[in-house]
């Protein structure tokens, strides 16, 4: 008997954290879900906008991840906007600590996906806050980008 091979083609992004933070070093975490959650995710039902992450008791955190409630859920329904646990090796953690120790420093998520043997994984990145002229570089970078495609199409 062959596999069943899992569809993953759920990818929730950040759109906005490349466009106000300067991304430096990314990790790959699992998240702790309860109830409905996953089945949500699995319809694409997340959203990353105004997400971030935190350590409490030693333990990263994420906050103000959106994950609509599931259509089919009943009483069990799961809460939209908790703080939900990241998993990641003590030596890992240890070393975003330590990146986030200096100031302006911030841990954000990036992407949201499905790996292939279906469980949830968030993509975070130790970043560094743009400052409004680095956004302004970065806007017009991608508009000559987008230029020169156009001129290379012709």
């Amino acid at each position: 008997m062959d596999k069943l091979k899992l569809k993953n083609d759920i990818l929730i992004r950040n759109k906005r954290a490349t466009f106000d933070y300067e991304l430096l070093d990314k990790y790959l975490a699992g998240i702790v879900l309860v109830g409905t959650e996953i089945k949500a995710i699995r319809q694409g039902k997340a959203s990353l906008v105004d997400t971030f992450c935190f350590f409490s008791n030693g333990e990263l955190w994420v906050k103000n991840m959106n994950i609509s409630e599931y259509f089919y859920g009943t009483y069990n329904n799961h809460v939209p906007r908790r703080d939900r646990k990241l998993l990641l090796t003590k030596r890992e953690l240890e070393k975003i600590r330590r990146a986030t120790k200096d100031t302006g420093f911030t841990i954000v998520p990036t992407k949201l996906f499905i790996n292939e043997k279906g469980y949830a994984k968030l993509e975070i990145a130790v970043a560094k806050g743009k400052k409004e002229y680095d956004k302004r570089e970065s806007l017009k970078e991608k508009d000559d980008k987008r230029i020169m495609d156009r001129a290379m199409k012709k």
